[in-house]
């Protein structure tokens, strides 16, 4: 059905009429339209945008509820915001609820405290009409101080159409695909992202020193920050924070965040960026210069032989001399974050299971296991490992899966099949590369594959894997199965060593 609201003039006389008390100011309507959906869905459309203001209007990141009950003849609720009740002729009222919007920027907007409230035809004074006669009207009660204008009668246009898109939509059997806060509540995550926007976004957008867009990568960093601080407060509590290594860190700035906000950890990626040197003295000497080689690729053989495998090569000098090598073996339990790092982005769980350390991932463009720029293969990961598995395309198999929703599906069987517990986030960032992969929990039983990667890790010697300790001669063999798999890593060194002569990354 195509939206095409009738306007209602100024000066037609109103539909609703409030009966809360005498002298009310009218209700004005403004636009109604037709629609083919019952009662039902209406409800259930209209609790979706009461509790997600933020459908309708930017500036909102969501709305708080803090009151939600039925209502009765003597409601007296125990509520710190009392709400304000209103009866309308020819209407039973139902459901009572206080909402707080919460603004997208504070310095900008104060949190609103509302009233809202949902009520029922009442018919035994009014027809009783089918789903195909019912109409939607939208009506406003104005402040003197602020008759109708042009602006609300287009907000209102907007609400009416939302309104009327969300209900046909149901009911023709639209199911949303992508779900926000499986992970984490929404809440925790905006509020402390709101708090770390505050603090550094105006500062860092004024300093950028890069060629690319600081609003992007700002906003883009401290979002992923928001959420990596909540996802660590719930993992580890009040208990020692194990440090995090961003693997392909790029322009260094979401290490400079999350050193500031009292994270102790590193970056390393294999160009040194300009905005290194405009970081904190922390970060500076926490981004390191360096090309990754997994030491399953050095003991494998099949390396050149002629790299220098070790890390005490002075990082820093120029045009790639004396670039270190990182063996892709990290003290046991540290997070791995790789943020958009590309040729890295299907390293990450085969370096997480190596190391024993909880990883993030967040793809962004297809690379192979050698490096190469490649279109990964349509996959179907089990969704026994994924717990919040969600389905990024109409159907994975179809010829209409997107290279970026095989790329994720791609990576995810490969964290599987190395024994991880998949859990599938979407991110609240300014981009549409925003799924996070999360890997913090090993499967009982792997039955994804034949290659016995649990491993979990419960031998002693196992959790002291160290940056300079071989890595255990079982677990290396599983994770060549695991890359051998998916399609080997020959041509690794080229590829990686590459990036040090000048091919960059967008990230």
């Amino acid at each position: 059905m195509i939206f095409s609201p009738t306007p209602s003039p100024a000066g037609s006389p109103p539909i609703l009429e409030e009966t809360t008390t005498i002298g009310t100011t009218p209700w004005t309507p403004l636009f109604s339209h037709s629609c083919s959906f019952p009662p039902e869905i209406f409800r259930e459309v209209m609790l979706n945008l009461i509790r997600n203001p933020n459908i309708n209007s930017n500036r909102l990141f969501r709305a708080d509820i803090s009151l939600d009950i039925p209502y009765t003849p003597n409601l007296a609720p125990d509520s710190e915001i009392p709400p304000r009740i209103a009866h309308f002729e020819d209407f039973d009222l139902k459901t009572v609820m206080v909402r707080t919007m919460i603004p997208r920027n504070p310095l900008l907007d104060k949190p609103l405290d509302q009233t809202s409230f949902l009520h029922t035809t009442n018919n035994s004074s009014t027809s009783k009409s089918t789903s195909k006669e019912a109409t939607l009207s939208i009506h406003y009660s104005f402040f003197s101080a602020s008759p109708r204008s042009p602006v609300h009668e287009q907000t209102a246009h907007h609400l009416l159409r939302v309104l009327h898109k969300h209900g046909q939509g149901l009911s023709t059997g639209y199911i949303k695909r992508v779900h926000h806060d499986v992970v984490l509540p929404q809440a925790v995550v905006q509020n402390t992202y709101a708090r770390l926007k505050a603090k550094y976004a105006k500062v860092l957008c004024e300093s950028w020193s890069e060629s690319t867009d600081p609003t992007k990568h700002v906003f883009e960093d401290l979002g992923i920050a928001a959420f990596l601080i909540e996802l660590w407060r719930e993992m580890y509590g009040g208990g020692k924070f194990p440090g995090f290594v961003d693997i392909g860190c790029g322009n260094g700035l979401l290490v400079h965040i999350l050193l500031e906000e009292g994270y102790a950890g590193w970056g390393f990626d294999a160009r040194r960026r300009k905005s290194w040197a405009t970081w904190s003295e922390a970060a500076q000497e926490n981004l390191r210069e360096l090309v990754l080689i997994p030491a399953i690729i050095q003991t494998a053989g099949s390396g050149s032989g002629s790299l220098d495998w070790s890390l005490d090569t002075e990082a820093g000098k120029g045009e790639g001399e004396g670039v270190g090598i990182h063996n892709g073996i990290f003290p046991t339990g540290t997070f791995i974050i790789s943020n958009h790092a590309d040729e890295l982005t299907p390293w990450t769980p085969i370096l997480a299971t190596l190391s024993s350390s909880p990883f993030i991932m967040i793809p962004c463009c297809s690379h192979s296991l050698s490096g190469s720029r490649f279109r990964a293969p349509k996959t179907t990961p089990s969704t026994s490992s994924t717990p919040n598995s969600q389905n990024t395309t109409s159907n994975p198999n179809s010829n209409n899966t997107s290279a970026f929703a095989s790329l994720v599906s791609w990576v995810s069987q490969i964290a599987q099949d190395c024994g991880w517990v998949v859990e599938k986030e979407m991110l609240r960032i300014p981009s549409t590369r925003n799924t996070a992969l999360i890997g913090r929990k090993r499967l009982n039983n792997t039955t994804t594959t034949n290659l016995n990667p649990s491993h979990e890790v419960a031998d002693a010697e196992k959790k002291k894997i160290d940056i300079d300790v071989d890595v255990d001669v079982d677990m290396d063999m599983d994770m060549k199965e695991v890359v051998k798999k998916y399609g080997g890593a020959e041509g690794w060194e080229g590829n990686a060593l590459k990036l040090v002569s000048g091919v960059l990354r967008g990230h």
